[in-house]
């Protein structure tokens, strides 16, 4: 399979799971709000990762565009997920209120012209996009290299830098952290958008990686919710509403970097996948 076969593959995939979920998030279910943005936030990583093959003038608009509707989810998200730690009963009543207000805005805006040009613009970018018609000798080498190969030098280079960014992990601030979780999950839906265009035992050394980046991944999420929890209860407390939150004690925050460190431990002796060894599954065929 060529590399320009595999990125329509994924990204169309991923696009349409973001339109299943449209009327459902527009209708305020918390569960197809989650499940359009993890869908986004693949799409998303699916650009990163085939890159620089898709890099041409429209990428940067339509780039701009899922940013922006990424944005828009989180907001409802975020109190979606803070709600469930709220102490009080009034104070869940006041913060139901703000989840209801946020999602007006988040419904506007998938109702929008903007949403409806967002789609029919990616859509029609991934199928024959600048990129995919450039005529240049490396245009068409990208295009047409084995997605084995560049699957396998992709990954590595991204599983080593996600590494090197989680050197002293317990020592890290808050922002810091949150960009190794970033990078944490951009190589783990990578390796998760890749896993049916193989067949199975050719991602059997992957399997043991993506083991560890979901441990590291589950610990640092919990710690995110824990700090983006005291960031909104700080803003809504500054509004006159007192809020308090059922937050994570010390112990319990050195428990959750412990398990984060020793996955990445694990994940550093982990043998890189080899393009040599990936077989590509004749059921995914463009």
């Amino acid at each position: 399979m060529a590399c320009d076969t595999a990125f329509r593959i994924i990204a169309r995939r991923h696009l349409n799971a973001i339109i299943t979920q449209h009327e459902g998030t527009c209708s305020g279910d918390p569960d197809a709000l989650h499940q359009i943005r993890i869908a986004l936030t693949h799409l998303r990583t699916a650009i990163r990762f085939f890159s620089p093959m898709v890099d041409d003038a429209v990428r940067p608009v339509v780039w701009t565009e899922l940013k922006w509707l990424h944005s828009q989810l989180g907001m409802v998200r975020d109190l979606d997920v803070a709600i469930e730690r709220i102490v009080a009963v009034a104070q869940l009543q006041l913060w139901q209120q703000k989840r209801a207000e946020s999602h007006r805005l988040l419904a506007r805006a998938l109702q929008s012209a903007r949403y409806r040009r967002l789609i029919e613009q990616t859509t029609g970018w991934i199928e024959s996009g600048p990129w995919s018609t450039r005529r240049s000798r490396e245009a068409i080498r990208l295009r047409r290299s084995p997605l084995a190969n560049h699957a396998a030098h992709r990954l590595a280079e991204w599983k080593k830098m996600l590494l090197k960014r989680c050197r002293r992990l317990d020592e890290l601030g808050v922002k810091k952290r949150h960009r190794v979780r970033l990078l944490n999950k951009r190589l783990t839906y990578a390796i998760g958008s890749l896993g049916d265009l193989f067949v199975d035992k050719s991602l059997e050394k992957q399997k043991a990686i993506l083991k560890q980046l979901r441990r590291a991944q589950l610990n640092l999420g919990q710690l995110n919710d824990d700090a983006t929890g005291r960031v909104l209860a700080k803003a809504l407390n500054g509004e006159g509403a007192a809020v308090s939150f059922h937050f994570l004690g010390r112990k319990r925050k050195r428990k959750l970097l412990k398990r984060a460190v020793t996955a990445y431990k694990k994940l550093d002796k982990a043998k890189p996948l080899r393009a040599t060894r990936l077989t590509l599954s004749s059921e995914n065929s463009d």
